[in-house]
């Protein structure tokens, strides 16, 4: 809470350096927090061996430690590591260096690891101070503007170890308050790390599906015969976009008919999200490049695997040059299972190999049509792609629920973490 000059305190209120908080709460540094702050080793040690765990920035993530690359060193280096920086389980690990400064974690691990100079801990008062809520004040947007203004002027992207002293954080009068926070907060931690899990759960049986599915290796119940191997010259028509000086940036506007350009082709259709715009009389120019619901649009430079899906709203738009179009003879293709067609991976390493161009990737309209592609029955196509809809959609719902739980969380650590709300 930010109070404009000029305004009141709310009753039971005051004005401090970290906001506006409850009159019973403080504001504490890092330093009067913390019995011991030090980062780990400056010489990177040796890899090799395997006794001891060898911790580095990459290993901390937003909230908590992923140890699945981290490396290992022997004894000897590890003992000559530790007398210095003797981290243990319950500090508070902060990165100190690079693009992950502010990324934060508690140390769950109850043996003995190595510590890179990247990261530093931050050993609390055990008598006096939860880590587990000082987590989720460097974790606010609050706490990461702290670290981001203590970083400001340095020539490396770095928080040094003084700086992490001087960090100033609100707290409550009590230890108990502390905790009563820090728990609430983990609950929807652990709410959001389950549907996290569960996500990544359904990606990879839906990665599976499409393995089996879309290779004919598991046929759906009531599907027989032999699968037809073609060329996509055989099943589509396929258009480059427009080129040269038929459009350039100069030539967008504010409120006209949207063109899609490589930028926003995303997993399974196009990204809405700033899309450029083209006059009426543009849109008349170029009209035979404007898009058909069923079209695939292919990237034509680059990451030449890309491909979107054009869905009924996007009936009319136009596609740039660096765009091919995929147009389906609906007869015999079904778009929707094309579409997951081409973005199987064994499609994409087919479209990769086939690319042209020594310092960039690039596809043409005779390249594209010359691929194999290996198609069922329409029947069948149509019974794979909804099978392998419904898993999309399942997804969808999965992570508008994660995004609810992130923000009920982020409003979680706004009432809390400044005394709006009390639990205790």
């Amino acid at each position: 809470m930010e109070l404009k000059p000029g305004y009141l305190c709310p009753p039971g209120y005051k004005q401090t350096e970290a906001g506006v908080l409850p009159e019973d709460w403080g504001v504490v540094s890092a330093f009067d927090a913390c019995s011991k702050i030090q980062d780990g080793t400056h010489f990177s040690p040796r890899s090799g061996g395997n006794d001891y765990l060898y911790v580095t920035s990459k290993n901390v993530r937003f909230g908590h430690l992923d140890l699945s690359t981290a490396g290992w060193i022997d004894a000897t280096q590890h003992q000559a590591i530790y007398r210095r920086c003797d981290v243990k389980k319950g500090d508070l690990l902060l990165t100190k260096d690079g693009a992950n400064t502010g990324n934060a974690a508690l140390n769950t691990l109850a043996e003995e690891f190595s510590l890179l100079s990247s990261v530093a801990f931050l050993r609390f008062n055990p008598s006096k101070h939860c880590a587990a809520y000082f987590l989720q004040q460097v974790l606010t947007s609050q706490g990461q503007r702290q670290i981001q203004e203590a970083m400001a002027g340095n020539a490396i992207t770095r928080l040094t170890l003084e700086k992490i002293n001087k960090l100033r954080f609100p707290v409550p009068p009590t230890k108990a308050e502390q905790e009563a926070i820090a728990e609430a907060l983990s609950h929807a931690d652990a709410l959001t790390e389950s549907l996290e899990q569960l996500i990544a759960k359904k990606r990879h049986l839906k990665q599976g599906a499409m393995q089996a599915l879309l290779t004919g290796h598991q046929r759906l119940p009531g599907f027989h015969g032999e699968w037809e191997i073609c060329q996509i010259r055989d099943v589509a028509d396929v258009k480059t976009g427009p080129f040269g000086s038929s459009l350039h940036e100069r030539d967008y506007v504010e409120d006209g008919t949207p063109i899609i350009t490589v930028e926003h082709l995303d997993e399974f259709g196009v990204s809405h999200f700033n899309l450029p715009k083209v006059s009426e009389s543009d849109r008349q120019r170029l009209k035979a490049y404007a898009l058909q619901e069923h079209d695939i649009v292919f990237s034509r430079v680059g990451s030449v695997d890309r491909n979107a899906l054009i869905r009924s709203e996007e009936l009319g738009w136009l596609f740039s040059g660096r765009l091919l179009r995929v147009r389906l003879d609906r007869r015999t293709v079904f778009a929707p299972y094309l579409s997951y067609y081409f973005h199987a991976e064994p499609f994409k390493q087919r479209v990769r190999t086939v690319t042209v161009g020594q310092t960039m990737a690039s596809l043409n309209t005779q390249i594209l049509k010359g691929i194999t592609i290996h198609l069922p029955h329409l029947a069948e196509q149509t019974a794979i792609a909804a099978i392998l809809s419904d898993m999309d959609a399942e997804i969808a719902a999965l992570e508008t629920k994660l995004a609810k739980a992130r923000q009920l969380k982020q409003g979680m650590m706004q009432e809390l973490l400044t005394g709006r709300i009390r639990l205790v």
